[in-house]
């Protein structure tokens, strides 16, 4: 029974429990809020000593980048970029709108709605991080990400985090959504060198950040998550699965309806570096010009060349220079084609039925294309199946290429019999190089033989095209620059060009029979040269002398000005008289030129007779277009640049159209279809180097080809077919627009007569007649005997001549270059002499003994084009 007390003290305990928890929570809140207010305190503390020492944003605001050097075609073409980063800034306003939403989308759909902190993703991060006992969850917004981008390391640390908010706010507080954004779009890294979107655009896919679809944009995209392990170089598949995460997110958002998100997944990726594109993602193939410029600006501004945002503008074409790269390298596919297979490059063991398992068969062919990467389009596959009358190729394991045209078996026919050695057999597991040669496949060695082409401005040496070998990428040795070989009869241009100055004329008669010289005469060993064709005449004019290119003639020529005064006179052109030694072989090539010194000797003609340096280097500007550098080249026309007297270059050039007409480069004109094609073939001593030297008024071009270590490149080939094809290749996309240019006008003081020319100092009667012609008369012909004018004895005589006698005889008698003196045998009476017609007076010719001078250039830019050290003359020429 409950009495009035026991029902007070009933009622007093929930009062009293009530009141303990209130009082206890009370407790608890005080306490909280005094935790609260000590860590606010704290934070507050925090943050008032660290906010001052926070860096400026000024790296943000003016965004000053590690840009690389880039390297410019004369029509703003890039064509290299060189620099331990590869970024190119762009603007906002610049950057597609598919690749912001694509970003976003990936990365930071709320951008636009936070304050730089994504609180629900932080709060997801920590509790992860909490659950897992580490620091791996992350939550950073872009914003976040660029502050730990400009200023922190990846540390996952507390502290790193702290600061990253801090500096997060300050972004924030300081520039705007866009501004942020257009700063993140340019800063990121996303793999292989590349900062940035555009930089990766050009890395990634060869092409521009404008240029890109919604599936290449998806694809850049989510590159930032993993740059290094998920880039569509290192993996592609794993990048397209992070693409078709972007393309859902992006549908998502609403970026993209369903139907442009499903083609967008469907579209193919044309990956850089894969067949079709170019290994280095730039539009045209400038690899040695852009090299070649960048040894120019690193040896001026050192180590700044790769990160101050240097450009440098080339005076290359674009068009001209992608056009001289696919005629060298259809040139050296071509005699490659026509000689012998020489086998697979490698041979692995490739299981049975392999090719049925993706996963193990895509691992095989990735390590064979480590080892063996594709060289343009010469592309790496491995054989899975092999016959007389077809070739299986797998390039991956969707891709098999099947070779069953007869033209391209023909090629390899030897490699598919039976009876083929182990070495040459093509056979399954055999490494191959592919090429599409127009509608069907072939199968074809790497190169081993290499050429060389190089395009100049006769009107001031600006360099057009330069292509230094078949595959930059299998080294960089430019042979263009730096190669010293034997430009065989190219040279002879430059002889009889003297010759014309001592008192010759192209109507001159110059005996073609064959001589021999003693070890006597040599000091070393006995020399018997021959013409080309083993063919001799008993005379030949000496214009027909050089459009036949007879090398009798151009011996008996070059004994008659002398070897000394020829070496002398080649250093007018821009050769070296350290590489000419003063020998009768120089007439047939004994010596050392590049094809970019040969290409610049021959201006010399195709202008009127003015030494213009080579150039490379337009203009030299910083990141803001301010001008660093410009060039000042020599010109055309400047009387200070005069090398030949105007009536040597004219009368040289006159029969150098014969040379491209009716001698041994007549093909040039015959498929070109123009007369204004000058030029001259050259074949060295067992075709271990085949040339073509030619030019038109406004583009002067030389082609070589030969091989690295010197040898022959067989009994059929010649400057006249190998060398000349390479040029005509290259000549005739770039001349397809340029109209046909006249002649130029006579300069004064020639003479003409019987339709030949005559310089006025030299006319009918007193101009060199003939040489070494013989009489019949025994006595005479050794009373008219003309000696080198220096004096020097004999150095030729006929086959099977007694050791004693002297050579034939030089009419007239006068000593050349004394044309004062009367003629000391008569000539057949002239025929009124008329006056060649005249353009402007030009200077008179520069005497023999006197260098000419180079010309005023900018001293900044006037730099050497960078050659071979020494010893590589001797590993690149080739015999006589």
């Amino acid at each position: 029974m409950n009495t009035p007390e026991k029902s007070r003290s009933s009622a007093l305990r929930p009062s009293i429990k009530q009141f303990l928890r209130k009082r206890i929570v009370a407790q608890l809140a005080i306490g909280l809020a005094g935790l609260a207010v000590c860590g606010a305190v704290l934070i507050g503390l925090a943050v008032a000593l660290t906010w001052p020492n926070l860096p400026a944003l000024h790296a943000m605001t003016d965004y000053r980048p590690s840009v690389p050097l880039r390297v410019y075609t004369a029509d703003r073409v890039l064509i290299g970029e060189f620099g331990q980063e590869h970024r190119n800034v762009v603007r906002f306003e610049d950057i597609p709108l598919v690749m912001k939403q694509a970003m976003l989308a990936a990365e930071d759909d709320e951008f636009y709605e936070h304050g730089g902190i994504d609180w629900m993703g932080v709060a997801r991060a920590a509790v992860t991080n909490v659950i897992n006992r580490s620091k791996s969850q992350g939550a950073s917004t872009i914003t976040m990400q660029l502050a730990r981008n400009f200023y922190l390391s990846s540390d996952k640390t507390y502290l790193r985090k702290f600061y990253e908010l801090l500096l997060t706010f300050k972004i924030e507080a300081e520039l705007t959504k866009d501004q942020i954004l257009e700063l993140y779009m340019n800063q990121i890294y996303l793999g292989h060198r590349s900062y940035g979107f555009e930089a990766a655009a050009r890395t990634y896919l060869g092409k521009p950040l404008a240029e890109v679809t919604a599936a290449e944009a998806a694809l850049l995209a989510g590159v930032p998550k993993a740059p290094s392990r998920s880039n569509p170089i290192t993996n592609l598949d794993r990048a397209v699965v992070r693409q078709h995460y972007v393309l859902g997110r992006m549908e998502a958002l609403g970026f993209l309806t369903p139907e442009q998100a499903q083609a967008a997944r469907e579209q193919p990726l044309q990956i850089r570096g894969t067949e079709g594109m170019q290994s280095d993602g730039f539009p045209v193939h400038g690899e040695y010009p852009a090299e070649l410029a960048r040894q120019i600006l690193y040896g001026l501004f050192q180590d700044d060349t790769y990160t101050r945002g240097i450009d440098v503008y080339t005076t290359i074409n674009s068009k001209d220079q992608e056009a001289a790269y696919q005629a060298v390298r259809s040139g050296v596919l071509d005699y490659t084609r026509r000689t012998a297979y020489l086998g697979p490059e490698d041979l692995i063991n490739l299981p049975p039925d392999i090719e049925q398992d993706t996963q193990a068969f895509e691992e095989i062919l990735d390590t064979v294309q480590e080892e063996t990467p594709d060289s343009s389009d010469l592309l790496t596959g491995i054989v899975l199946s092999a016959s007389p009358t077809e070739v299986k190729v797998a390039r991956s394991a969707s891709e098999i290429v099947t070779v069953s045209d007869k033209k391209a078996l023909a090629i390899v026919a030897r490699a598919l019999s039976p009876k083929a050695s182990d070495t040459l057999r093509i056979q399954r597991g055999s490494v191959v190089r592919l090429h599409k040669n127009g509608d069907y496949w072939e199968i074809l060695n790497l190169p081993t033989v290499q050429a060389a082409l190089v395009s100049l401005s006769p009107k001031d040496g600006a360099m057009r095209a330069v292509i230094g070998g078949f595959d930059f990428y299998s080294g960089s040795f430019n042979r263009a620059t730096q190669a010293w070989r034997q430009p065989g009869s190219t040279i002879k241009p430059f002889i009889y060009a003297s010759a014309l100055e001592r008192g010759m004329t192209p109507a001159t008669q110059i005996s073609d029979q064959p001589f021999v010289l003693t070890v006597e005469q040599t000091g070393s060993r006995p020399w018997t040269p021959k013409n080309d064709n083993n063919k001799y005449e008993t005379m030949q004019t000496l214009r027909q002398g050089l459009y036949r290119s007879k090398n009798m003639v151009s011996i008996r020529i070059l004994q008659a000005v002398t070897p000394q005064y020829a070496q002398d006179y080649l250093t007018r052109f821009g050769f070296q008289k350290d590489r000419w030694p003063a020998v009768l072989p120089m007439a047939l090539g004994a010596g050392g030129a590049t094809p970019l010194q040969l290409a610049s000797a021959y201006t010399v003609f195709a202008n009127g007779g003015y030494r213009v340096p080579p150039y490379l280097i337009d203009r030299v500007t910083d990141r803001s277009g301010n001008v660093l550098m410009q060039a000042q080249p020599v010109i055309a026309g400047d009387e200070a640049a005069r090398a030949i007297d105007p009536r040597t270059a004219w009368v040289t050039d006159d029969m150098l159209l014969d040379v491209a007409s009716r001698g041994t480069g007549a093909r040039a004109k015959r498929e070109l279809k123009r007369d204004d094609i000058r030029g001259k073939t050259g074949t060295t001593n067992d075709a271990i180097d085949v040339w073509f030297a030619g030019y038109t008024p406004t583009l002067a071009t030389t082609v070589w080809m030969g091989f690295d270590q010197p040898k022959s490149l067989g009994s059929n080939a010649f400057g006249s077919g190998l060398a000349l094809s390479t040029w005509l290749d290259y000549m005739r996309p770039v001349l397809k627009d340029i109209p046909e240019q006249p002649q130029r006008p006579h300069p004064d003081g020639l003479l003409v007569h019987n339709g030949e020319y005559y310089f006025s100092e030299f006319p009918p009667g007193r101009a060199i007649a003939s040489l070494d012609l013989p009489t019949g008369d025994e006595l005479t012909d050794f009373l008219e005997n003309m000696r080198p004018s220096d004096g020097s004895p004999t150095q030729v005589r006929q086959p099977n001549a007694p050791s004693g006698v002297l050579p034939s005889n030089v009419r007239p008698a006068s000593p050349i270059g004394q044309a004062d003196q009367p003629a000391a045998a008569p000539i057949t009476a002239p025929s009124p002499v008329t006056p060649a017609p005249s353009a402007n007076r030009v200077a008179p010719s520069v005497p023999a003994t006197s260098p000419h001078p180079a010309g005023n250039a900018n001293t900044t830019l006037a730099i050497p084009i960078p050659l071979a050290p020494p010893s590589t003359t001797s590993r690149q020429q080739g015999g006589y």
